[in-house]
């Protein structure tokens, strides 16, 4: 019915131009009658940091979308924690506004967020192209459990496809909690081993050949690791006498581009007889490597073929994509000390601005 005390207190207002804008308003104090206490009353326009409107609030979480905290912080005059927890409370309404996830097609990684082995997983929703949970120690199969737990068994009953890589862990937690999902596992990993399996013969070619013949294999990884149409024309014509000087390296060359035809079929009784005849292109080729990909695609072969009988394909490029972003949000030391404030930037990476 009445009140304790006012004060004058100063607000900071979205700026007009290049003026800035504060507004002055009386804030009240009242006596709680359940607890007895005197309690300041809450404005609904001010953000979580009284000193600052919540429109301003979401104008320097906008800016921290494209702009390290640093950056945004000199531009605006504010302090770099203010920046920070401003920035935090734009990403939490972000949050609120996309709603509760509930996947049918989830899509599961493991991110390294510092120096070492230190990991945490991150499971994106294919269908509406958005991470929505980051978390665990490490990439254990407990860890991926607590994905589960905190979605809950009814929704993670209703989750129909699971794609992720050949990594155990990950398969054992999806089977025990959603056992009706498909596994399958992500092109770009398996096209990765791979390319790890084409560098193995570009080393083993360097240290087999000696003196000039070596001169055209040195700093050529990433042109052979490359495919064709992304390199600059020298690029490419490092790659055309590379592949001229060198036979062994041309064979595996051939095989590695060729491989991603795999994923094209729509029936897996074609796309088995394409594997058969490539690895028997390996025959006599001497390419250790490819031989040791070739019997580990045999050993996944159902989580890699489960593409062949999708009915509605999923975008397998995806969590691709959300890893280079994940990348540049590392590079800008987006709160590599404060991993919710990392999970909050992962997490709305690709949500729309509010």
């Amino acid at each position: 019915m009445g009140w304790y005390d006012r004060k004058v207190r100063r607000v900071r207002d979205l700026s007009c131009g290049d003026t800035r804008i504060y507004l002055e308003l009386e804030v009240r104090r009242v006596d709680c009658g359940g607890c007895g206490k005197v309690k300041r009353e809450r404005l609904e326009f001010l953000a979580d940091n009284p000193l600052y409107t919540k429109r301003f609030a979401y104008f320097v979480g906008r800016r921290c979308r494209g702009a390290t905290i640093k950056d945004v912080a000199e531009e605006l005059a504010l302090d770099w924690h203010t920046v920070k927890a401003l920035d935090m409370q734009y990403m939490e309404a972000q949050l609120k506004r996309a709603g509760t996830p509930g996947p049918q097609v989830i899509g599961v990684d493991e991110i390294s967020i510092r120096q070492g082995h230190t990991y945490r997983i991150v499971v994106s929703d294919l269908m509406r192209g958005r991470p929505i949970w980051f978390g665990g120690e490490d990439r254990s199969e407990a860890s991926m459990s607590q994905f589960y737990a905190w979605l809950g068994e009814k929704k993670s009953s209703r989750i129909r496809l699971a794609v992720m890589d050949m990594w155990k862990p990950f398969r054992l937690a999806t089977n025990s909690h959603a056992p009706q999902a498909a596994i399958l596992f992500d092109k770009f990993h398996v096209i990765r081993h791979l390319g790890e399996a084409l560098d193995a013969v570009r080393k083993s070619e360097y240290a087999r050949l000696q003196g000039r013949q070596r001169r055209y294999i040195k700093g050529q990884k990433y042109t052979l690791l490359s495919r064709r149409e992304n390199l600059t024309l020298d690029g490419k014509k490092a790659l055309k006498t590379l592949l001229a000087a060198n036979k062994r390296l041309n064979t595996a060359y051939v095989l590695k581009e060729s491989f991603g035809q795999l994923w094209s079929y729509e029936r897996e009784g074609w796309a088995r007889r394409f594997f058969e005849n490539w690895r028997a292109s390996l025959k006599w080729q001497r390419l250790k490597p490819y031989e040791k990909f070739a019997e580990m695609i045999d050993r996944h072969w159902d989580g890699i073929a489960a593409y062949c009988r999708l009915e509605n394909k999923v975008s397998l490029g995806f969590v691709e994509g959300l890893n280079n972003k994940i990348r540049v949000i590392q590079r800008r030391a987006y709160g590599l000390r404060n991993e919710n404030y990392l999970r909050l930037k992962i997490l709305t990476c690709v949500l729309p601005a509010l």
